[in-house]
Parts: structure tokens; C-alpha cells; sequence
């Protein structure tokens, strides 16, 4: 792996689970002798995570992490309901019926990873990708794909935040099934409502669970 892509790597992973705070500062000296690479690579690092929106430039301060608000999260679903509701009724039309079958019976077991302890719903969270990967197989759009990937990398700093409690864990992977069960049969409508239904329920769950502004500046 090239110095820049592992600098990449580790400081997106950073950001994407808190460890690297909204409003923190990523001067280039510090970051390198943290992570055992020369500057270079890490001004390549800081350029890419600049273009994906999770760092930005913040005058004479440098880089920067950037924050979410509620507002941002509002707008984020607005788009993910456009972009992943199409992408379940094209799954639906064009998908391969077994590969969906399969995904629906696992997310059904799903609750035995998620009653255990967090190595087990990483285990989950793993089956959940497993999911988003086939839908962009299936949809056979690599436009419509790649811009479902740029925008889950916001999501899942958002899943971060949110108070990931089994009840709704549980809940989700039903509605995550209920989506499985509708491309595996071919319906592309009611794929389309069960991915609707899933992100409304996954919205009013992320906005009652916290507020980014409060809980992570200072």
C-alpha cells in the first residue's frame, strides 16, 4: 500500500468513528509523525478527504474536520431516499433471485449477532454491506452505484453517532430483510416502500437519539 493511501485510510477511519473530532485540527507535521509517513503523503491524504467532504479547509487554522448537523443529516436522506429507492427496484428487475433469497434467510438470524457483544454486531454490520454490495452489483449502474458509495461515507459517521441500541438494531435488520425478500421476488414497488419505509424509520431513530452540535464540540 502506497504512504498516501495508507494515510488516507487511517485518518477516514478516524473521522468516520469519532476519534478525530468535528472541528479538529489536521496540521500536516503532526500527522505525519503519527501515522510514520512524510508530509507528502499526508497533503495527498488531507486533498482526498477534502473532496469527499470530511475534512475542509478552514482559513488560517488549516485542515479541518467537518462537522454534521441535523440539518445536514435532513438533507442526507432526502438524497438517500431518491438515490437508494431506485436502486431497490432495479435490484428487483435485474438482480439474481438466489443471491437475494440468501441475504433475506441471513438478515432473519440476524438478531442472534445483534443480542451479543460488539464483535458480533460488527458481524452485522458486515452482513448489512453484504446487502448494499449486491444491490450495486444487481443494479448493473456504476454511475448510480458510485454515488450511493461517496454518500455512505457520511452515513456511517452518522450511524456512528447514534445510540445503536438492540431494539433498533433488531428492527432494522427486519426492515433490511423485508427489502431482501422484496427484490428476491422480483417486485420492484414493494422494494422500493420496504427501502422507504427502512430509511424514514432509520431518520426519526438517528434525529431522537442525539444532536451532533451539543455532544461533540468542546
Amino acid at each position: 500500500m502506497r504512504a498516501s493511501d495508507k494515510a488516507y485510510a487511517a485518518l477516514r477511519e478516524d473521522i468516520i468513528e469519532w476519534r478525530l473530532a468535528p472541528g479538529t485540527v489536521l496540521a500536516e507535521v503532526e500527522q505525519s509523525e503519527r501515522l510514520g509517513v512524510s508530509r507528502t503523503p499526508v497533503r495527498e491524504a488531507l486533498s482526498r478527504l477534502n473532496a469527499e467532504g470530511l475534512t475542509t479547509a478552514a482559513g488560517g487554522r488549516g485542515v479541518v474536520v467537518t462537522d454534521i448537523s441535523l440539518e445536514d443529516i435532513d438533507e442526507m436522506f432526502e438524497l438517500r431516499e431518491t438515490l437508494e429507492g431506485k436502486a431497490a427496484a432495479l435490484a428487483a428487475e435485474r438482480g439474481e433471485r438466489v443471491v437475494f433469497e440468501q441475504l433475506h434467510a441471513d438478515l432473519l438470524r440476524a438478531p442472534e449477532l445483534i443480542s451479543q457483544d460488539d464483535p458480533a454486531r460488527h458481524a452485522y454490520y458486515a452482513l448489512v454491506g453484504r446487502l448494499d454490495e449486491a444491490i450495486d452489483a444487481a443494479i448493473s449502474n456504476s454511475y448510480l452505484a458510485q454515488a450511493m458509495r461517496s454518500l455512505r461515507v457520511h452515513l456511517v459517521r452518522v450511524r456512528r453517532l447514534a445510540a445503536d441500541d438492540a431494539q433498533r438494531l433488531n428492527a432494522a435488520a427486519a426492515e433490511h430483510a423485508a427489502i431482501a425478500e422484496a427484490i428476491a421476488a422480483g417486485n420492484a414497488k414493494l422494494a422500493e416502500a420496504a427501502t422507504t419505509l427502512h430509511l424514514h424509520r432509520s431518520l426519526s431513530h438517528v434525529k431522537a437519539t442525539h444532536s451532533p452540535n451539543e455532544e461533540h464540540h468542546g
